[in-house]
């Protein structure tokens, strides 16, 4: 196992990796630019580096700082969490090329589930369900009017390098198509630096509903069950649970398998998600691969008892995962996730930075919080809104919907000019829509309004 490890993030997922660390007896190099000098993960760790200034794209997506910080330290691997450069196969490359090891799967894998398209081939080419879809990239508006009226309207357009609802467009209406095509390659030229989009036939309300996976090098694959990510706003999650209310054991069973072939189709080893949409006859076709940890990963350990950062680890150790043992996974109560963004849900979720003067935090049985927040903490216009998640854990499902409106209740984050996504997630958990187990990708639009 590794003596020490360089956490390439920032905020509660890098605080989340350091705990892990601290319990497997590995020592932790916290990166941070000038912005997030002061700010719990940077004190937690054993030792500090800054990288940067404020913005991002001078710090945590600058390569070369980042290993130069794991080298000048002696860290000899580098967790990228989520965001930043998790999915970025050239920064795996450069870890190998400076002998620190990538705490992820391979820089191949990376591309080829990276690419929506090629991965979309990939999965057709092993036996997994698909959404009908173009051959590879589309390059103009006839070929995508073309495709549309093979398969039938609506269709999506996809970015090929996308991810978190970039370069992604509805198109409903053939006389939309042109606009929206536009549109979908500009911010995909953006978001990605490359402006190739796809094509797929549009799901109409279906489920987002996902199989977190691990594999090690010694063949051993497990399927974490299944989380349902439904609950979105243009295509960002914001509520998921585990296991999914949608699913039969059946279903769970045949989605389970998909994702077994996806893994061994690629040769994957680390942890990863396979993310399928699930339409109204239960019917499941994949929609892409997250090849890192997910925001999302705790309600599968809360019903699971895995612990998935300490498995990566022992993955990029080299070492057989605990998880080995128990290839077959069935849930064990129910889990939900609320992501608690500073933003204001009545002002089209508009980020609301500022500083924090007073936090009262939830507790109690079946409450997890993950968070990096204490009193005084500056919540910075510089990164993502997300500054903490809230995890219950219930013997049912209706015991977890209560446990979070119970905890969502306790949780206070105030300061001038904060708002935060709590009154949001405590009108969802009231939706019969939802206390029935019955909510599609479109639900905030259907029974909320934007």
């Amino acid at each position: 196992m590794f003596d020490k490890v360089l956490i390439a993030n920032r905020g509660e997922v890098a605080l989340r990796v350091m705990r892990a660390c601290r319990e497997m007896g590995i020592k932790t190099v916290a990166v941070y630019s000038t912005a997030d000098a002061d700010t719990l993960p940077v004190r937690y760790a054993d030792e500090a580096v800054c990288i940067g200034p404020a913005p991002a794209g001078k710090s945590y997506l600058v390569m070369s700082n980042v290993i130069a910080a794991a080298k000048t330290t002696g860290a000899q691997a580098i967790h990228p969490g989520y965001g930043f450069l998790s999915e970025n196969a050239e920064f795996a490359r450069a870890c190998a090329d400076n002998d620190l090891v990538w705490i992820g799967p391979a820089p191949e894998c990376i591309e080829r589930m990276g690419d929506k398209s090629r991965a979309r081939d990939t999965m057709k080419a092993c036996g997994v369900p698909t959404v009908p879809g173009s051959d590879g990239t589309i390059e103009s508006v006839e070929e995508a009017r073309a495709f549309a009226e093979s398969v039938g309207w609506p269709v999506l357009i996809k970015a090929s390098a996308g991810g978190g609802g970039k370069g992604m467009r509805e198109v409903h209406d053939p006389a939309d198509l042109e606009a929206q095509f536009t549109a979908a390659k500009t911010e995909a030229q953006a978001a990605f630096g490359n402006d190739d989009v796809y094509l797929e036939k549009l799901v109409l309300r279906p489920r987002h509903v996902e199989i977190q996976v691990l594999a090690d090098a010694f063949g051993n694959f497990a399927a974490l069950c299944e989380r349902d990510c439904s609950i979105q706003r243009r295509h960002q999650k914001l509520l998921e649970e585990a296991p999914s209310p949608a699913l039969d054991e059946v279903t769970r069973t045949a989605m389970c398998e998909a994702a077994r072939r996806a893994v061994e189709a690629v040769g994957y080893r680390s942890a990863g998600t396979i993310e399928f949409l699930l339409d109204s006859d239960n019917k499941f076709y994949f929609m892409e691969m997250n090849t890192r940890v997910q925001v999302e990963h705790p309600v599968t350990e809360m019903i699971t008892g895995v612990d998935i950062i300490k498995e990566q680890l022992r993955i990029a150790a080299g070492e057989k995962m605990l998880s080995a043992s128990r290839e077959r996974f069935v849930p064990n109560g129910h889990a939900i996730e609320f992501r608690i963004n500073a933003e204001d849900p009545d002002q089209e979720f508009r980020p609301c930075p500022g500083t924090i003067e007073r936090l009262v935090v939830p507790g109690g049985p079946g409450v997890r919080i993950e968070s990096y927040l204490e009193q005084g903490s500056h919540i910075s216009p510089y990164y993502d809104s997300l500054i903490a998640k809230l995890i219950v854990w219930g013997s049912d499902r209706d015991e977890a919907i209560a446990r979070g409106r119970r905890a969502l209740s306790e949780f206070v984050i105030e300061g001038p000019g904060i708002k935060t996504t709590i009154p949001f997630h405590q009108r969802v958990l009231d939706i019969e829509t939802f206390k029935a187990g019955n909510a599609c990708t479109d639900f905030i639009e259907t029974e909320m309004g934007e």
